[in-house]
């Protein structure tokens, strides 16, 4: 569908990329760069570079290229969509699905789901149809996901993120129960300098990138383990893991940073980590969220377990 825009009387000469920005702030500077490159802008009929300028009376019109199919093939399996509009989906995804396609991944990911699950709504992310995915979870990490189906949606939402005025809640079983209700993490997270496949926390000066992690504890099994419900304002590689493990509070089932199950501690079948809330404002209608997902089974039967041991 072709858009037009009239450069108001008065305004200075500007570049026609800037114009059309600033007139359609809907669509993506990486949208209407491809307009450009298309050639579907013109200025007053005739076809315009994006660095060309233009000025008071010039009428602009434009449209974008249809979106490209991606080249990952559909694969209809099972999701559950905990919200849904024609801009955004909600996921809350299952312990044990890659989120990407990468090196060693089959045709199984969050992504090889979601082309299926949203075949026909997906209006193109950076001229491709695909989900816009603008945060993770670790494979074994449950809970919600926010996926973009539009350019716009998902160029709102990675201004939230990175904004960090999402907010974002996890419960968490660990071994050992803390001595305070609550506390907060504000250690910088890095990549660890011999194992590469682990993080690690850093001293101020000594590395990393700032992370900062609050933490409650919602229940206490004796001093075996305890549920907390963590608050993240970062969004680092394995943040609360690390964090918690910092703290002398290993997650369990996270044998990466050193869970071992003993007598009182039963083993688990993953990482113990649940992200249950997720609160942010819609990049499209402006209307306030607030998504919750409930813990899956194995997560549920973990802490029937730790009840009934009489920890």
């Amino acid at each position: 569908m072709s858009k037009s825009l009239v450069v108001a009387e008065g305004a200075r000469r500007v570049r026609a990329d800037k114009a059309l920005a600033a007139g359609f702030p809907e669509h993506s500077r990486s949208a209407i760069q491809r307009a450009f490159g298309a050639g579907l802008v013109l200025r007053n009929g005739v076809a315009v570079g994006q660095s060309d300028l233009v000025r008071a009376g010039d009428v602009l019109e434009f449209s974008l290229p249809e979106a490209s199919p991606a080249e990952m093939r559909p694969n209809p399996l099972p999701l559950a969509v905990v919200w849904e509009d024609d801009h955004l989906v909600a996921i809350n995804k299952a312990a044990g699905m890659v989120v990407h396609p990468g090196a060693g991944t089959g045709g199984d990911t969050l992504v090889h789901a979601l082309l299926a699950h949203c075949a026909g709504t997906l209006s193109g992310i950076g001229g491709v149809e695909r989900p816009g995915i603008v945060h993770r979870l670790d494979k074994e990490t449950s809970g919600l996901i926010l996926v973009a189906k539009t350019d716009a949606a998902h160029r709102g939402l990675a201004e939230q993120f990175s904004g960090r005025s999402v907010g974002k809640e996890y419960l968490a079983i660990v071994a050992g129960a803390p001595a305070l209700s609550a506390g907060s993490v504000r250690k910088a997270v890095g990549r660890h300098p011999r194992q590469r496949h682990k993080m690690t926390v850093f001293e101020p000066g000594e590395g990393g990138r700032a992370a900062h992690t609050d933490w409650s504890v919602v229940e206490r099994f004796g001093r075996t383990a305890a549920l907390l419900r963590c608050v993240i304002h970062t969004g680092r590689t394995h943040q609360i893991r690390v964090h918690l493990k910092s703290i002398g509070h290993v997650l369990l089932g996270d044998a990466v940073y050193g869970f071992k199950p003993g007598p009182r501690l039963p083993p688990a079948p993953r990482v113990m980590l649940h992200a249950e809330r997720l609160r942010f404002t819609h990049p499209v209608t402006g209307e306030a969220l607030d998504l919750r997902a409930p813990p899956p089974t194995d997560f549920a039967d973990m802490l029937k377990i730790l009840r009934a041991s009489g920890s």
